[in-house]
């Protein structure tokens, strides 16, 4: 449909006009159906001299089907009804040479204002509908088609149309053949002919002689006994002989259209041109851009971004771009200036063109598009979330998921206080704009995480204490959307869940900190267990480490963002954080600054670009005392650091061992399944 559009742009309507805008014209010849706008084509010119200068709005043509007296009529009564303001006088003073409909504008008004006003309150702008319903299948059946459809249906009546008309002129070609053919017999024994009608009592007797003594049947019969005396003359005869002739090959064409579809496509095109050269008037109609109906989503370039929400609801997007990659243990850049007891909450990436789905506090999910979260600068604080989606009082945004084009399976779901439901993502393909329920949430609890999942899944949620239990998705019976969910891990006293990821075994499991400690854990260290049981450790946490914040899987192509609590955000490469067992307390991978990690996301790889300076061998004056001067935090030059960190990575190994081995004891007969 979009090819042919190309030369089947819009109608085009004998009175005129402008189509305003493409989209309801795509919309009709793609499904149907579909409604667009069509405007008077007028113009402002202005007339008078020196001080006296007045605007006048010239009407040369109107929509289609609108009456020219009526509509005059209808302006006049609306400013004869102060309906209508800033016109002066309006006349008709159109002639054989076209309309021309004069809209005198008074001095102190505005003649656009006074135009998108009559655009607006008349007819001098029409929505007209489009509907392309004909009969198919030989006039049985009312169908809607769209162009391709409809184009397609017109070649096959026209194709029927040519086949039943050379039908019609073979049939009778083959007639007039025929009679020809008894004719130029009678011709070759014209003496035996005239001898048989000669010696007939009537005509019936002489069509019965004549039959009898030549291959004739009784209409050529007829016709030589109608034929006129002249015909008898040699130069009669050699006409004939040349019209038959000319009638055979006349028939032997007809028959090759019957037989060859291309010769009937062909004259198809040849009655279509002949068409067009014959009424070769210009389109009439023409076609504008409408500024006020152009698609957001046509005007927003398709990329990844970063998307953060505070804890006080503001959220934004930023290019991911923005993010450049560093070594493990940086400081960061600043990414979001909160205000005062301010700070980020939840962060992620996702494309400028999926719907995001934002899950509240209450339960309740909202769709909007990623183009649709503002964009902002590193330093901007964003736009408060309830300008964004219509929140009911007291409700907050608790956790987002980005969808992407092939989301489709099961929605999974965790709660702080350890259940986890999953509901089929068809229950959410559409969301209303004041949002629909997704969960049913008991006082105290909240979404700590959605994700999907294809029913076939393994599942991995952890803890703040370091907790975690990986089973079956199957385990998890689905449900509708106003259900609570089953236990997914037996939390001991004060500890909550803190994150949910669907296992990918490809990946290894990646692990961070409040104080920005992490580490990477291969999957086969998480052994398959029943869910709601009281799970292993996944990460040893301390006073140090601070509790765990979250997990994801990650493999060497990854980058991660890391964000703190104070809106300062690290890019770190997934290759360069080591691969340590589950049990163990990470690797510094961004130094807090007296703030915490509250979230981060994953991304894809950042090219490496080449630093200034980083080709050739010259070292400028001062750079050989600077690199022996940078040191670490610590006090330790760059090279010292790695080694103490290997003897620190080295040191939680060893102690890994023992802590596992006897958590894997203690854990054997404490799996539950308890339904809530």
């Amino acid at each position: 449909v979009d090819e042919l559009m190309e030369y089947i742009p819009a109608p085009d309507f004998p009175t005129g006009g402008i189509i305003m805008g493409r989209s309801g014209i795509k919309n009709a010849y793609r499904t149907g159906q579909g409604n667009l706008v069509i405007r008077s084509k007028c113009e402002i010119e202005e007339y008078g001299t020196g001080g006296n200068v007045r605007s006048r709005i010239i009407v040369h043509e109107i929509p289609y089907q609108v009456n020219k007296a009526n509509l005059i009529k209808t302006i006049a009564d609306m400013v004869g009804d102060k309906r209508l303001e800033g016109i002066s006088d309006i006349r008709d003073e159109s002639d054989k040479d076209g309309m021309r409909i004069v809209i005198e504008i008074k001095k102190d008004a505005n003649a656009q204002v006074v135009l998108n006003t009559l655009y607006k309150k008349t007819k001098l702008q029409i929505s007209d509908g489009i509907i392309l319903l004909a009969l198919v299948e030989n006039g049985t059946e009312p169908k809607t088609l769209n162009l391709h459809e409809i184009l397609s249906n017109y070649l096959a009546h026209q194709k029927e149309v040519i086949t039943r008309r050379t039908k019609y002129e073979l049939a009778k070609t083959e007639k007039q053949a025929h009679i020809l053919e008894g004719l130029v017999l009678a011709l070759a024994n014209v003496d035996e002919v005239i001898r048989i009608i000669k010696a007939s009592a009537d005509k019936k007797a002489a069509v019965e002689g004549l039959t009898s003594a030549f291959v004739l049947d009784e209409e050529q019969a007829n016709a030589i006994l109608e034929m006129r005396l002249q015909r008898l003359t040699s130069l009669e005869v050699e006409k004939l002989k040349e019209e038959l002739h000319g009638l055979h090959l006349k028939i032997a064409d007809l028959k090759d259209i019957l037989a060859n579809e291309s010769r009937g496509m062909a004259i198809i095109r040849d009655d279509l041109t002949d068409i067009k050269n014959r009424y070769p008037s210009p389109r009439k109609t023409e076609i504008s851009v409408d500024y006020g109906n152009i698609d957001d989503e046509d005007l927003i370039d398709r990329e990844d971004v970063v998307i953060s929400l505070t804890h006080s609801g503001y959220i934004k997007r930023l290019p991911v771009a923005e993010y450049k990659a560093q070594g493990r243990g940086g400081v960061g850049l600043t990414a979001h200036k909160p205000k005062d007891e301010d700070y980020v909450e939840k962060m992620f990436v996702a494309c400028t063109h999926d719907p995001i789905l934002l899950f509240t506090s209450k339960g309740k999910v909202y769709s909007v598009k990623g183009y649709e979260i503002p964009e902002a600068n590193r330093n901007a604080r964003g736009r408060a979330v309830v300008n964004i989606v219509q929140l009911d009082q007291g409700e907050k945004i608790q956790t987002v998921l980005p969808v992407r084009e092939d989301g489709s399976g099961y929605l999974v779901m965790a709660t702080r206080n350890g259940l986890i439901k999953k509901t089929s993502t068809d229950e959410f393909k559409r969301i209303p704009r004041n949002g629909k329920i997704a969960i049913h949430l008991l006082e105290e609890d909240s979404l700590i995480s959605v994700q999907f999942a294809s029913g076939e899944d393994e599942i991995l949620v952890a803890s703040r204490k370091g907790k975690c239990i990986h089973f079956s998705e199957t385990d998890v019976r689905p449900t509708g959307r106003g259900t609570q969910g089953v236990r997914a891990l037996d939390l001991s006293d004060e500890d909550y869940l803190v994150d949910m990821l669907v296992v990918d075994k490809t990946k290894d499991i990646f692990t961070l900190t409040a104080q920005g400690y992490g580490k990477r854990s291969s999957i086969e260290d998480y052994r398959l267990q029943g869910r709601g049981g009281k799970g292993i450790i996944t990460y040893k946490v301390n006073e140090k480490t601070g509790r765990l914040c979250g997990t994801v899987s990650v493999t060497d192509d990854d980058d991660l963002l890391i964000i703190t609590s104070q809106g300062v955000i690290i890019r770190v490469r997934a290759n360069e954080i080591p691969t340590l067992s589950r049990a163990t307390s990470g690797v510094k991978l961004i130094k807090a600054n007296n703030a915490s990690v509250v979230d981060f996301a994953l991304t894809d790889r950042e090219e490496d670009e080449p630093e200034e300076g980083e080709e050739g061998t010259e070292v400028s004056e001062g750079s050989e005392a600077s690199a022996v001067a940078a040191v670490t935090e610590d006090g330790l030059s760059p090279n010292a650091a790695k080694v103490a960190e290997l003897a620190d990575t080295l040191a939680a190994e060893i102690e890994a061992d023992g802590i596992a081995a006897s958590e894997d004891a203690q854990d054997e007969g404490k799996d539950g399944d308890d339904d809530i």
